[in-house]
């Protein structure tokens, strides 16, 4: 099975041939590629291809990112597989992996990270909206490879229903170890959205400020 074989792929910004970046977004659960795609112009820049993949029935696997991994079969693979083969596209059209950013906010976020961690290289940038990696506690971290540099953000806050604060930290440790560059700021109280200062530090990751 592929449940997200031949979804939709949304594009926003600039023109695939031309762009200094090309961005996939990874939108949430319940959520859609429309959704994920209103941080496009947020975070801005003219020169950024923005591509956002759908996910069937609104959602890329169907339990928590904490449950075993088995049980998010085989939609977690499918998922995993879709990003690989948008990588694998737009390195098809010239893009080096350092001009990839993988991009996500909440399921889309852990989605974002995991793939990243087990497909390191050095990318533009990785972005991880209230997420963390894929797996129960205790999950083996031995991804092997290298991320050779890349800047990471992590945002999320400290009382996130969904995402426990322990795996954030958990998450930057590993992809550190692995080495990125990464940029964890936990908001006091937040709740489980993104807000103007994880836009701001984002626009500016990807401006090369």
């Amino acid at each position: 099975m592929d449940p997200h074989d031949g979804q939709p792929v949304l594009h926003y910004g600039a023109p695939i041939e031309s762009a200094r970046l090309a961005a996939i977004c990874v939108h949430g659960r319940g959520a859609s590629a429309e959704d994920i795609l209103g941080v496009a112009p947020e975070i801005g820049a003219d020169d950024i291809a923005y591509l956002a993949p759908q996910a069937a029935d609104r959602a890329w696997y169907p339990y928590s990112f904490l449950a075993p991994i088995a049980k998010n079969e085989p939609w977690l693979t499918s998922a995993l597989g879709l990003l690989a083969k948008l990588v694998d596209q737009l390195e098809s059209q010239r893009y080096g992996s350092e001009r990839i950013v993988l991009l996500g906010f909440s399921q889309g976020a852990c989605l974002s990270l995991e793939f990243a961690a087990r497909n390191p290289r050095r990318y533009a940038a990785v972005v991880g909206f209230s997420g963390g990696l894929i797996g129960p506690p205790g999950t083996p971290r031995d991804y092997p490879g290298s991320l050779g540099g890349t800047p990471v953000f992590l945002g999320c806050s400290d009382v996130d229903a969904h995402i426990p604060l322990e795996r954030v930290h958990e998450t930057t440790g590993v992809l550190r170890r692995m080495g990125a560059t990464v940029d964890e700021r936990i908001y006091k109280g937040m709740g489980h959205t993104i807000n103007t200062d994880e836009l701001e530090a984002v626009r500016r990751l990807l401006a090369g400020e």
